[in-house]
């Protein structure tokens, strides 16, 4: 095959659909190029799609989040009523981080302090992930419990199996409605 040819059948490739399909069924590839290309058609109708239900989803999540409080807002309002109600104690109630770890509501007035989660499903995880937080505040921030506390998870629902352990762990369990574990408070 002469340069020229070459070049000639090279820029038909290129260039030429119709040609390119001509080849391609020649060599037995028809079939799977008409298909690769009906594919991109229907990933370019999916990107579509896709683009849509996000634009969807942040609706929905900005009219939720205007129409709801957080587990966290809830949980913060709750305690702070239940600590002045049954104990009689004004506690400031915020979120704490330190370093990348977050506690959901913490607070501290006096000798008493309370480390608590928030969240919508109470496993005994969460139990666990509280109580490993307690440790961490121990060791990075001491300073920010006393001697009295009050270990919390705020939920709306809690397993059975949940419940249990958290009771052995001393660990006060409640939801807006009342306490699914007694408070207690814990001499350190």
């Amino acid at each position: 095959m002469t340069a020229k040819l070459k070049k000639s059948f090279i820029k038909l490739l290129e260039e030429d659909k119709d040609f390119r399909y001509t080849v391609a069924g020649y060599l037995g590839l028809s079939e799977i190029l008409k298909r690769l290309d009906s594919v991109e058609t229907n990933i370019q109708k999916l990107w579509e799609e896709v683009r849509d239900m996000r634009v969807t989803l942040n609706r929905v999540a900005a009219t939720l989040d205007r129409l709801t409080i957080s587990v966290e807002e809830e949980a913060l309002s709750v305690i702070r009523h239940r600590l002045k109600t049954d104990l009689g104690v004004e506690i400031r109630l915020s979120r704490l981080f330190i370093d990348s770890r977050e506690v959901d509501v913490y607070g501290a007035a006096d000798e008493l302090c309370v480390v608590c989660e928030a969240t919508i499903r109470m496993g005994t995880g969460l139990v666990d992930e509280l109580l490993d937080k307690i440790a961490f505040i121990k060791v990075r921030r001491p300073e920010l419990l006393r001697p009295r506390i009050i270990k919390a998870i705020y939920t709306d629902y809690a397993t059975p199996d949940a419940l249990e352990y958290a009771i052995g762990k001393g660990v006060w369990v409640l939801k807006w409605s009342g306490d699914l574990t007694p408070l207690k408070i814990e001499q350190s």
